[in-house]
């Protein structure tokens, strides 16, 4: 990874944790570098950090909530149906399992990159997230596992341990991500009753941090 976000991995409750140039006792005090952010993850293949660690002197970008973009244009498209990725998904075309909430979310965070890039940095520079979700139309309750499956394709689809690459759910088939990336944000995610557009499921902020 180019910048200077170190992933500091718990091994075992009596080992220590580190990463190259740190060496960290597992329950001791810990204070990163002041410019260096630290994410704190357990296990090799873990979707989200424990939490971040940020130095007093490290410069980092907040974004607005972002939601998905209006690109589907099929005449008789839903509200919801507007924010499918055309790009991703011809003619607004869901392949098996693919839900609303996932492809919404793949439109989202395809803007996060765009949003980032525009910042001077990339998807690899994320260190927290905040997610709100929306139950889509006719369910009782906000699709997480949609959103999941969307969130593995641009964020913590390596193997910390080998370097691998992981294989990811698109729906119901098994893909290769649409972008490898390992950083792991701290993230939580929220249901909310009504996002302020409608159609949307899906929201999102993001917090990340420049490269020296």
């Amino acid at each position: 990874m180019k910048n200077r976000t170190k992933v500091v991995v718990a091994v075992a409750l009596t080992a220590a944790v580190s990463v190259p140039g740190t060496a960290v006792a597992a329950g001791k005090l810990f204070e990163p570098r002041p410019t260096e952010a630290h994410s704190f993850v357990t296990g090799d293949t873990p979707s989200i950090a424990d939490g971040v660690a940020i130095g007093k002197n490290v410069s980092w970008y907040k974004s607005s909530g972002l939601g998905p973009a209006a690109m589907n244009t099929t005449p008789g498209a839903t509200a919801e149906q507007r924010y499918v990725p055309t790009d991703v998904f011809p003619g607004g075309v869901l392949p098996a399992g693919v839900t609303i909430t996932e492809a919404q979310g793949i439109n989202v965070l395809m803007r996060i990159g765009e949003n980032l890039e525009r910042a001077g940095l990339s998807y690899d520079d994320v260190v927290s997230m905040r997610v709100f979700l929306q139950n889509p139309a006719g369910q009782e309750k906000m699709d997480f596992a949609g959103w999941n499956r969307a969130y593995r394709q641009f964020f913590a689809n390596t193997n910390l341990a080998t370097g691998a690459t992981l294989e990811v759910q698109l729906g119901s088939a098994r893909t290769a991500p649409m972008v490898v990336n390992a950083a792991r944000p701290s993230r939580f995610a929220l249901e909310i009753e009504n996002l302020p557009v409608d159609g949307w499921l899906v929201e999102v902020e993001v917090d990340a941090v420049y490269p020296k």
